[in-house]
């Protein structure tokens, strides 16, 4: 059975803001995002390093953050 969304689409446009997401330390906001396969959230991309072996290695960072049952809300007329 699948969750149902608490929030409309017109609910979320409206009252959606940024995340703060904080990776290794490193604080970054996710964006507000109404992804093409219907789905709402947010999305991060970007890059930053982490230490391996007292190495730094680069890394890139894509990172969904998906209401869940918000693919089934209703679509816009």
């Amino acid at each position: 059975m699948a969750a149902k969304c608490p929030v409309t689409r017109q609910e979320f446009r409206e009252g959606a803001q940024p995340v703060k997401v904080e990776i290794n330390g490193i604080p970054m906001m996710a964006e507000v995002k109404e992804f093409s396969t219907g789905s709402l959230g947010w999305y991060l991309n970007g890059k930053t390093l982490v230490d391996v072996g007292g190495k730094q290695v680069s890394v890139q960072i894509g990172m969904n953050l998906t209401i869940v049952g918000s693919k089934d809300l209703p679509k816009d007329e």
